[in-house]
């Protein structure tokens, strides 16, 4: 997760989050300047961030990368979500997603087409309030919710801890590849605060250079 681009597209508050996790934690300042230009981007609407949430629940990266590529092809890469509201469902399958992703894609569709969802007020709102608002989305559950905030909104002190990347990372990281429980995880995290999806995004970076 993340790319590598220009200084310019880097979050403001990046370098101060960095240096604050170097400090604070023994890992992170072995990993973190591995990764010095790259940083967490923003490269997609609302709607498609969460779009590409729902095609990655419950399967593997590569998986979720392979049916993302045959959707935007299908789709088109900014597409209106009126336009993907009115694909037929069965014709949408046809990009290899269950039929209850199907079903998701299109509510979330017509959730954005229809201003049931109103993204200009999410900046003056706090991380949970989002999370409830779109976790009233058929097919938005907390995780999408938390990778909307972090990939989409850029809120710097979210913790996903049903997310199964960082749980691994934590794994190998912190207790030498010994599972851990979401317990143990927020209990890692607290050092990371107020910058625990900076944290979490470098791990997600550790596990790509660890497999490469």
């Amino acid at each position: 997760m993340g790319d590598s681009i220009t200084t310019s597209d880097k979050p403001g508050f990046w370098d101060e989050a960095s240096a604050h996790l170097m400090r604070r934690d023994r890992i992170l300042k072995k990993i973190i300047p591995q990764h010095r230009s790259e940083w967490l981007i923003t490269s997609s609407t609302p709607f498609m961030t969460l779009a590409r949430a729902i095609v990655g629940q419950q399967v593997s990266t590569k998986s979720a990368d392979a049916t993302w590529t045959r959707f935007i092809t299908r789709c088109g890469r900014r597409p209106a979500p009126a336009k993907v509201a009115a694909i037929p469902l069965e014709e949408l399958r046809e990009v290899g997603l269950s039929r209850r992703k199907c079903e998701y894609i299109i509510d979330l569709a017509t959730h954005f087409a229809e201003k049931k969802v109103q993204p200009a007020n999410w900046a003056s709102m706090d991380d949970e309030a989002i999370i409830a608002d779109l976790c009233a989305i058929r097919g938005v559950g907390r995780w999408t919710a938390e990778m909307f905030l972090i990939f989409s909104l850029q809120r710097p002190d979210v913790l996903p801890l049903d997310d199964a990347g960082l749980l691994k990372a934590i794994s190998l990281h912190y207790f030498s590849g010994e599972p851990v429980s979401r317990f143990e995880a927020r209990e890692v995290a607290q050092a990371w605060a107020p910058w625990r999806s900076v944290a979490t995004w470098y791990l997600w970076r550790s596990l790509n250079t660890a497999a490469s």
